[in-house]
């Protein structure tokens, strides 16, 4: 059995720390207004907040208090400064030099482009584009695609690619992804086989915190081939732990359910 297996033996997928863009927002639908003020122009450039260094650093002694056998011995990170940073903070946090494992900066992992809809909070996009809010209305957010931007679909679209890699290059490996919440939600529809209803109710249920943990463990018995288990879901114990801020602040305008 164990010859067959296809799967790394431990899969982490881990959503970035809080970043300048989360904190923005908040502060803008706070006040009322239509457009969310950053600094930087492209949001794969928007930074981490201090909080959210402190949790990555947080979830890096998580990661520290593991034995050798059981840390990563794979990273991949969405190259967006907020995730790479996460990445980058845990692993220095842990003791992991990323010389002695396998670190990459994957754009599959990015995330899920909002189009028009960049930087506009809830207000904004109730006033510019009333006609987005009917059409999500009537097809729903997984297929939704703004102009310019990518739907629900269209990010499991590129995973899947992703999983294809995780199987063919790291069978036996152990392996952490940092990316966001949106990414950290469709895996869980593809590896755990869901529907459309099915993952929308986990995410109508809770926000993905940052830096929370979902795990994977390979359970060769389970199958023809064995096959992934999942082991937790927003875990924010490492945090907790540390005495970190647990945040769960959206990175793009949500309209009303």
């Amino acid at each position: 059995m164990g010859d067959k297996q296809k799967w790394p033996d431990l899969l982490w997928i881990v959503r970035h720390g809080e970043s300048a863009g989360n904190v923005a927002r908040d502060k803008a639908e706070a006040s009322g207004l239509h457009e969310i003020e950053i600094a930087v122009r492209r949001d794969v450039d928007v930074p981490l907040s201090e909080c959210g260094e402190e949790q990555a650093r947080a979830l890096g002694h998580w990661f520290g208090n593991m034995t050798d056998d059981e840390r990563p011995t794979v990273v991949l990170t969405s190259p967006y400064i907020r995730a790479r940073r996460t990445s980058e903070l845990a692993l220095e946090a842990a003791g992991i030099e990323t010389d002695n494992i396998t670190f990459i900066a994957d754009e599959r992992l990015r995330e899920k482009e909002f189009g028009i809809l960049d930087r506009l909070t809830k207000f904004g996009i109730q006033a510019k584009y009333p006609d987005q809010l009917e059409f999500r209305s009537a097809i729903g957010k997984f297929y939704h695609r703004p102009p310019g931007g990518e739907s629900w679909c269209d990010v499991i679209l590129r995973l899947r690619n992703v999983i294809d890699t995780l199987t063919r290059e790291y069978r036996r490996e152990r392996v952490l992804i940092v990316a966001h919440s949106v990414v950290v939600l469709c895996f869980r529809y593809l590896l755990e086989r869901m529907t459309e209803a099915q993952i929308l109710e986990i995410d109508r249920e809770s926000d993905v915190a940052n830096c929370a943990v979902t795990s994977y463990v390979y359970d060769a018995g389970i199958g023809k081939n064995g096959k992934f288990v999942l082991s937790q879901y927003n875990f924010v114990a490492p945090l907790v732990r540390e005495g970190a801020p647990v945040t769960t602040e959206k990175d793009i305008p949500v309209a009303p359910k």
